[in-house]
């Protein structure tokens, strides 16, 4: 599992698994000297990719140091300062995204469905949506280990989905007759009053019955009660159903991550999909 770190005074998580840096959280205070920081420390492990998100008053100094420009944001910090989200590769091979044409298909597709909306038949009574508790978590971990054989983060130990549980990270879950189904997370960044919509897992048994859509639903009218102000996802660029997902709820195409994330056992390109909430 990759690690999470200080770089200065910015957080990094970095690693073997997704054979990258991601720059998490930039400290305006660790500029310009954490570009040179990043390039030593992505040569000296033989990382492929350096994957940073920025805010947008310091992208111009990322652009001329070598990195692209590959999603934006607009008002993600406190409903005011947009964020650019970066990739430098140091292998032409990382860079190379074999499966554009069926990406570009698959986000037609989602854009097709723009603002469909939940639908409009109401669960069966069987099913419950409800936030997730610390007792939930050994049963989300077995969860997520079913639908995701790697993953970028540990939400395969309940330790792990606890203690986030605890800082930034509010979980829900669908109930079947009181078993659980299907899981997401709202993982908040409350000083800047934005939510990444993510870690969706469902499992194969109860797929088709549109319950992503209807957790998105739930998660975006606590997150609005939080005070969140805008909420993206970084999707998974060759799934269909959760791009499908958020262009239902009326979040806007932004671009894709080339080879970004183990996800499933393979490096995968992922879409970033945004929307503001208040």
């Amino acid at each position: 599992m990759d690690s999470i770190s200080k770089l200065g005074i910015s957080l990094i998580q970095h690693g073997r698994q997704n054979d990258r840096i991601y720059l998490m959280k930039l400290d305006l205070r660790d500029m310009p000297d954490i570009l040179g920081k990043l390039d030593e420390m992505a040569q000296d492990k033989g990382y492929s990719k350096i994957f940073a998100k920025v805010p947008s008053n310091a992208a111009d100094v990322f652009k001329t140091s070598g990195y692209r420009e590959e999603a934006t944001i607009p008002r993600f910090y406190n409903g005011k300062m947009g964020v650019v989200f970066f990739g430098k590769y140091f292998s032409n091979e990382r860079l190379t995204m074999s499966n554009a044409a069926e990406i570009q298909k698959i986000i037609n597709l989602a854009n097709e469905k723009s603002g469909q909306g939940v639908p409009t038949e109401s669960l069966p009574r069987r099913f419950k949506i409800r936030k997730a508790t610390p007792d939930d978590a050994a049963g989300m971990a077995d969860i997520y280990k079913e639908v995701f054989a790697t993953y970028p983060f540990p939400i395969h130990n309940p330790h792990y989905l606890r203690e986030t549980m605890k800082s930034h990270i509010d979980y829900f879950c669908v109930l079947e007759d009181g078993k659980m189904v299907a899981l997401a997370s709202a993982e908040m960044d409350m000083e800047g009053r934005n939510v990444e919509m993510t870690d969706f897992a469902t499992l194969p048994s109860h797929r088709g019955n549109s319950l992503a859509v209807r957790l998105l639903a739930r998660m975006e009218s606590e997150m609005q009660q939080r005070g969140m102000h805008t909420a993206f996802t970084i999707a998974r660029a060759i799934s269909a159903g959760m791009n499908i997902t958020f262009s239902k709820l009326g979040y806007k195409f932004t671009g894709t991550l080339v080879n970004n994330t183990n996800i499933s056992g393979n490096i995968e390109s992922m879409n970033v999909w945004y929307k503001e909430l208040s």
